[in-house]
């Protein structure tokens, strides 16, 4: 594991835990969890690694939303 990788990971944790604390009552931990890792592979080499956080994060959350509206 690189340390980048590594980084991404952390990344990655941080996220998923910040929405699933936002939306815990309207979808499960594991769902948000995998719509994270969703959200993180479209972004995989189209953005500089510094701007992992916060797109990411803003990708996902778009996502959590969208699932949430389609239930």
């Amino acid at each position: 594991m690189t340390v980048e990788s590594h980084q991404a990971e952390d990344i990655i944790v941080e996220v998923s835990d910040w929405l699933s604390g936002e939306f815990a009552s309207r979808l499960p931990e594991d769902v948000i969890a995998d719509i994270v890792r969703g959200a993180r592979a479209d972004l995989q080499g189209q953005i500089v690694p510094e701007s992992l956080g916060e797109l990411l994060h803003r990708l996902a959350r778009f996502r959590v939303l969208r699932t949430i509206g389609s239930r």
